[in-house]
């Protein structure tokens, strides 16, 4: 599956978070071409070149005992005024979706997001997106046209992308941490409601402990 055509850079707007830039530039060419998981990212002159161990798009972490939690993250929401931290979740499943309103898979699968959203939010799983690289306005807009009910973090720099230390190479990533905020699975491309329903359903019921 390839990635969306990433939208050109607005003027006055530059990375300023440690290790930001590095992850937007890696994110820029994974957008342009295949999706992939791994970390490294290769210069060619002026160009960027990700490298795709595996050519993994799905990625597990079990048994959970050796699951990491992920360090906190937090920033603006992007339709108020005020400040999402992963920590607003504590004890739920987060699901937490990397898009952007100009990455056509991510238009594709908002409806799936919604749905699991929904069907599961009674079983203790909670959704956040990361809005990446984009009009704040277009943003702003997606969510409205869609109906979409679960908060977004504005993220237009990378800095809160650049703090979550699961794999995050493409747009659209999801990815479902545990009720420990540990990774348990992610998905460096688009989802369907099926699979993404199945599996948030199984780390929903896995117990508290270890």
């Amino acid at each position: 599956m390839h990635g969306a055509t990433f939208p050109p850079p607005r003027r006055g707007n530059r990375v300023t978070h440690p290790g930001a830039r590095s992850v937007l530039l890696i994110l820029v060419l994974a957008a342009l071409s295949a999706c992939g998981t791994g970390s490294d990212a290769v210069t060619q002159g002026d160009t960027f070149e990700f490298v795709s161990p595996r050519g993994q798009t799905v990625i597990t972490y079990d048994p959970p005992q050796q699951r990491t939690q992920i360090a906190a993250l937090s920033g603006a929401d992007l339709m108020v005024d005020t400040t999402v931290r992963t920590t607003d979740f504590a004890g739920k499943v987060l699901v937490i979706n990397v898009w952007g309103s100009w990455c056509g898979p991510c238009r594709g699968e908002a409806d799936d997001l919604e749905q699991v959203f929904e069907e599961t939010k009674s079983l203790g799983v909670d959704f956040l997106g990361i809005n990446f690289r984009d009009d704040r306005q277009s943003a702003r807009d997606f969510v409205i046209d869609r109906g979409v009910e679960y908060p977004s973090i504005y993220d237009f720099d990378g800095a809160t992308l650049a703090a979550l230390t699961t794999p995050t190479s493409v747009v659209p990533t999801t990815v479902v941490l545990d009720r420990k905020h540990r990774p348990a699975v992610v998905y460096l491309r688009s989802i369907t409601a099926t699979e993404l329903g199945a599996v948030v359903r199984r780390v929903a019921s896995e117990p508290l402990s270890p």
